[in-house]
């Protein structure tokens, strides 16, 4: 084998080399890219909690609904007209 072939060997793996970490950084960016992340991921799938209208019945989420306490009981509510139904009504009730 002389001097002058050692050195092309050498020199074409180094090139491999090289190119193959360039085709692996920009293959890693491009499909980091594409997938979500697992946090946001995550996130999206976890439920959420829903609470029931106690006038319409209706079931809303939680930290949408308005939140009164009547009679030392908490209530949640979709919205003003249900809570002022409800409120009145249950003071109609009252003894």
């Amino acid at each position: 084998m002389t001097v002058r072939k050692g050195f092309f060997i050498v020199l074409r793996l180094i090139l491999f080399i090289v190119s193959t970490v360039i085709l692996y950084t920009i293959l890693r960016f491009l499909i980091k890219g594409m997938s979500p992340s697992r946090k946001g991921a995550n996130r999206s799938v976890e439920p959420e909690e829903l609470v029931q209208d106690p006038c319409c019945q209706t079931y809303i989420p939680k930290r949408l609904a308005i939140r009164k306490t009547v009679a030392g009981k908490e209530y949640y509510f979709c919205n003003q007209d249900c809570l002022h139904t409800y409120v009145k009504n249950s003071r109609s009730h009252e003894p």
